[in-house]
C-alpha cells in the first residue's frame, strides 16, 4: 500500500466513514490512476474531467456507480490533497426518476415464507418488521432488544443510534430463534444454517451482507 493511499485512508477513518465508503472510495481513485497509468496526485483537473465524462458517455455507468466515483476522486483531490477543482463540484449525474417497486403485505410475507434457511428468515422478517437496512439487522446483539419496553437498539451509521418499535410478533421470533444458537452477544451468528450444536462463543461474527442479498432462498 502506497503511502498516498494510506494518508487517504486515515483522513476517511478520522472523519468517521464506514469501513465500506473507505474501501468504495480508494477503490475509485484506484481506478482512476489505473486508467492513467500515473499516481493519482500527478493528475490534472482536465484529467479528472475527462475521465469522469469518460464514465458517462462510454461506459456509460450507473448513476449510483458515478457517484461513488465522483465523492471518492473529491475527496482524495479535497480532503487529502487540498485541491479545490471546479470540475468536482459540477460533475454529478443528473437524477433519475423511476417507480419504486412496492409489494403487497402478502407478497412480502410470501417471499419471506420462501426463504428455507431459518437463520435468514428470521434475520430478514426481522429487517422488514422494524425497517432496518441489510446490515442493520444482520448486526444485531442480543443487549439490542429491548423487552421490557419492545423497542430495539440500532447502531446507525457514524455513530447514529436510534430505537426502533419492536413488535410483540417479532419479538417473540427472535427468542425463539436466539434458544437455537444461544450465542450471548449476536442474535444472528454465522454457522447457525445446521442448528448442529448451539453456538455459545462471543468470538463468532454475525452473518454476512452477502448471505442475506444474493439467493436466501437457496439450501
Amino acid at each position: 500500500m502506497t503511502p498516498l493511499r494510506q494518508r487517504m485512508i486515515h483522513d476517511l477513518q478520522l472523519r468517521g466513514y464506514s469501513d465500506r465508503t473507505v474501501e468504495a472510495y480508494t477503490r475509485a481513485v484506484r481506478q482512476l490512476a489505473q486508467f492513467y497509468h500515473a499516481s493519482p496526485d500527478t493528475l490534472t483537473e482536465e484529467q479528472v474531467r475527462q475521465y469522469l465524462i469518460r464514465l458517462t458517455t462510454v461506459q456509460k455507468v450507473a448513476r449510483g456507480t458515478h457517484t461513488i466515483a465522483l465523492c471518492g476522486i473529491k475527496f482524495f483531490f479535497e480532503q487529502t490533497l487540498g485541491q479545490q477543482w471546479t470540475v468536482l463540484d459540477v460533475a454529478r449525474p443528473k437524477g433519475e426518476k423511476k417507480l419504486p417497486v412496492v409489494l403487497s403485505r402478502e407478497e412480502v410475507w410470501r417471499v419471506l415464507g420462501a426463504v428455507r434457511i431459518a437463520v435468514y428468515r428470521v434475520c430478514l422478517t426481522t429487517i422488514y418488521a422494524c425497517g432496518l437496512r441489510l446490515l442493520e439487522g444482520a448486526r444485531l446483539q442480543v443487549p439490542d432488544v429491548d423487552g421490557d419496553r419492545k423497542l430495539l437498539h440500532i447502531h446507525g451509521k457514524r455513530r447514529k443510534d436510534r430505537y426502533v418499535p419492536l413488535p410483540d410478533a417479532t419479538l417473540d421470533l427472535l427468542r425463539e430463534h436466539w434458544r437455537t444458537h444461544r450465542n450471548p452477544l449476536w442474535l444472528f451468528p454465522t454457522g447457525t444454517r445446521s442448528h448442529v450444536a448451539p453456538l455459545r462463543d462471543p468470538v463468532i461474527g454475525p452473518i454476512s451482507r452477502s448471505s442475506l442479498s444474493p439467493s436466501p432462498t437457496s439450501s
